[in-house]
């Protein structure tokens, strides 16, 4: 993130001794992307964070299977995708539906994750829990966007009885805010549709001096692999620097509006290499005497769009309900459904939310969510007598 944060306590130099009261040393851990040329942070340490104790094998995710190739528009039903599937990936991104149920403190406390190659965004359906990081903690709500960068050692713990869900998007490059709302130095814009306000970042607790054994459960190259540890990884007296994971709710995103239907650039709320994510929020609609506030059809002939349905109205679809996900893939024309585009002249306002990722590779389907496909989507533009 382009703004510096600093939690607990941290020398007045970095790599120089930081003494602990007993007499003894700090340990210093510097976690950096784009080899020490790119944004950074230093954690400090009550132990050294290198202690592997034992390393399990390399266990093989077989969920990434993919359907045959096909061309067409799909619509994943939301009542059919189960707690936790991978949907859509190429190069860039992996696009899936996740649940947590029944994590409690008990279970979780010597379990941890970490991502080695991936970037993590999870947008909280419905539900509300805690994540637990090396750096501190977040809170989680309904409507969160939560970053979590590769590299963070995490626990999430949710709230009894409500559950935890919505979509994760697993991205190979660094998600961020969009550079053309940024100044030189990395501020958000006063046109921005959000500020530095608006993002939580984590409080630091006090830190866990414990030993025995930790299973961090790394994940990378389509597998995953347990890393045991001899000490606790949240053992960390203080940090600071622009690493560490942090959250943004789409109701704070402010929606850029205007006489005329508004393309999505405007609605952009993340970038990475390969895609963008775009939030819809409640909004007032076009102003100028003869709008059509539903879109236009439309061919995006260089991108694949999915979009995750998550609350209120949606204006320009039929047989779509909070939880359901369309893909569009690039060069299909696709629009409003069968008299919404008529039905919205007129309208003032919706009250729907929906994120959109748009991605500049093609997609494919992974096979598990075959089941979840409604296969009279791609004729769903067909008028019914």
């Amino acid at each position: 993130m382009p703004f510096y944060q600093s939690r607990g306590e941290i020398p007045n130099k970095r790599h120089t001794v930081f003494k602990n009261p007993k007499g003894g040393i700090y340990y210093e851990e510097l976690v950096s992307r784009e080899g020490f040329s790119y944004i950074y942070s230093n954690l400090y340490h009550l132990n050294m964070p290198t202690k592997v104790k034992r390393l399990g094998d390399f266990e093989v995710d077989d969920t990434h299977t993919y359907l045959k190739e096909d061309h067409k528009s799909y619509h994943f039903i939301n009542h059919s995708i189960n707690s936790a599937i991978p949907l859509l990936y190429n190069k860039d991104i992996l696009i899936g539906h996740f649940s947590y149920d029944d994590y409690s403190d008990e279970r979780n406390d010597s379990i941890f994750q970490r991502n080695g190659d991936s970037d993590l965004l999870l947008y909280i359906q419905g539900g509300s829990g805690t994540l637990k990081t090396n750096y501190g903690n977040l809170d989680m709500h309904e409507g969160d966007y939560v970053v979590i960068p590769r590299g963070v050692i995490y626990q999430i713990y949710v709230d009894v009885d409500k559950g935890l869900h919505g979509l994760e998007i697993y991205s190979k490059s660094p998600i961020e805010t969009p550079s053309k709302y940024r100044n030189r130095v990395g501020q958000l814009l006063e046109h921005s549709p959000f500020c530095e306000r608006d993002i939580r970042t984590p409080e630091l607790k006090e830190p866990i001096n414990k030993e025995g054994e930790f299973h961090v459960l790394v994940k990378f190259r389509e597998g995953f692999k347990t890393f045991t540890y001899e000490n606790h990884p949240f053992d960390v007296v203080g940090w600071d620097g622009y690493y560490f994971p942090w959250i943004l709710n789409i109701n704070d995103f402010e929606p850029i509006t205007g006489s005329i239907h508004q393309p999505p650039p405007v609605h952009q709320t993340f970038q990475a290499k390969g895609f963008v994510i775009c939030s819809f929020v409640s909004r007032l609609f076009d102003y100028h005497p003869d709008a059509i506030p539903a879109p236009y059809p439309h061919s995006n002939v260089d991108s694949d769009e999915v979009i995750y349905y998550s609350k209120g109205n949606f204006m320009s679809r039929k047989g779509i309900s909070p939880g359901s996900i369309t893909y569009h893939p690039m060069g299909l024309p696709h629009g409003p459904q069968p008299g919404k585009y008529e039905e919205s002249i007129g309208k003032k306002s919706t009250d729907e939310l929906a994120v959109m990722i748009d991605t500049f590779e093609p997609l494919y389907i992974y096979k598990h969510a075959e089941d979840c496909i409604d296969k009279n989507y791609p004729f769903s533009w067909l008028e019914k007598e």
